[in-house]
C-alpha cells in the first residue's frame, strides 16, 4: 500500500469516526450522565469492536452480504429497531447523581456487539474494505482494520469528553431532560440516510 493510499485511508478513518453518528452520540450522552472513567468501556468495545467488525467484514463477510442480500435488508431494520431503543433509554436517562445508582454506561460487550447493529459502522466497514483492500489481501484487511483501530479510540474519546464537560451545562434537570431527549432525536435521525 502506498503513502498516498495509506494517508487517504487514514483521512478516511478519522473522518468516519470522529463524525456524529450512533457510537458518538450514545457516547456523548453517556460522557453527561455518567463521566469519562466510567464510560471507558463504552469506548473500548467500539473502538475493539468495529476493528474486529473490518477485519471479518474483509475476510468473508462482504461475500455473504453478496450471495444473500436480503440479508442486508434484515441487517437494517433490525439496527433501526434497536437504535430506536437505544434512543428511549438515552431519553429516559436520570439526573448525573441518581444515574450514579438508577442506570449504567454500556458495557465493553454491549458496545463491541452494538457494531453489529449498528448502520453506520456497517457503511463504514464495508466502503473502508471496498475501497482499500479491494483484492482483500489479508495484508491490506489487516491494513484498514489496524488503522480503524488506532483512530478510532481516540475520536470517541472526544465525544465522551465533550459529553462530560456538558456535565456542568446539564447540572439542572430540565437542561439534562432536554440534553438527553435532543441525543435520543439525533440518535434517531441517524437513522434517516440508512432507511
Amino acid at each position: 500500500m502506498s503513502t498516498q493510499l495509506i494517508t487517504a485511508l487514514a483521512a478516511f478513518a478519522f473522518v468516519t469516526s470522529v463524525t456524529p453518528g450512533p457510537n458518538n452520540l450514545m457516547l456523548m450522552a453517556s460522557g453527561a450522565n455518567y463521566g469519562f472513567r466510567r464510560t471507558i468501556p463504552h469506548m473500548l468495545g467500539i473502538g475493539i469492536g468495529f476493528t474486529l467488525m473490518v477485519a471479518l467484514v474483509g475476510l468473508g463477510l462482504m461475500q455473504v452480504f453478496d450471495a444473500f442480500p436480503v440479508m442486508h435488508t434484515v441487517l437494517k431494520y433490525a439496527g433501526a429497531a434497536y437504535l430506536i431503543w437505544l434512543a428511549l433509554k438515552i431519553a429516559r436517562s436520570e439526573m448525573p447523581d441518581t444515574a450514579q445508582t438508577k442506570g449504567r454506561p454500556m458495557r465493553f460487550i454491549e458496545a463491541a456487539l452494538f457494531q453489529w447493529v449498528n448502520p453506520k459502522a456497517w457503511q463504514m466497514a464495508l466502503t473502508a474494505i471496498t475501497l482499500y483492500a479491494p483484492g482483500r489481501e489479508l495484508w491490506a484487511i489487516l491494513m484498514v482494520a489496524g488503522m480503524f483501530g488506532l483512530i478510532n479510540l481516540p475520536t470517541v474519546s472526544l465525544w465522551t469528553v465533550l459529553g462530560q464537560q456538558m456535565r456542568r451545562i446539564l447540572s439542572n434537570r430540565s437542561r439534562l431532560i432536554a440534553f438527553n431527549w435532543t441525543m435520543a432525536l439525533l440518535l434517531v435521525a441517524t437513522l434517516i440516510p440508512v432507511l
